[in-house]
């Protein structure tokens, strides 16, 4: 989870079991978008996030070539924290971190 996703979210989805890690609890939640991302793909980790500059960096690495873990991405404005977590639990359920990769899912599903 990127550090701007509402702590809502991750609390939510651990009470689905659903494993999450924060960049809070990773100690990166000071990490520019790009070392951010660099750090959930070293960690085999799809990245979930609300920061467009951070759509933009999977965006750019997509059109360069560059790999990474994959982001899911929600726009705050158009999409509820409801439905955030129930369609993160469908992903996280359903998938794997291998059909994200270098992929950019956005939500609402």
């Amino acid at each position: 989870m990127d550090v701007h996703v509402r702590r809502a979210i991750p609390v939510a989805l651990r009470q689905r079991g659903v494993d999450v890690l924060t960049a809070q609890e990773d100690e990166s939640a000071t990490l520019p978008d790009s070392a951010l991302l660099d750090r959930a793909t070293a960690l085999r980790r799809v990245l979930f996030s609300q920061d467009e500059d951070l759509l933009a960096e999977a965006a750019r690495r997509q059109k360069r070539g560059i790999a990474f873990g994959g982001v899911v991405y929600a726009h705050e404005l158009y999409v509820t924290v409801g439905r955030c977590i129930s369609d993160l639990e469908t992903i996280a359920v359903v998938g794997n971190a291998e059909d994200l990769a270098d992929q950019v899912q956005f939500l609402p599903l």
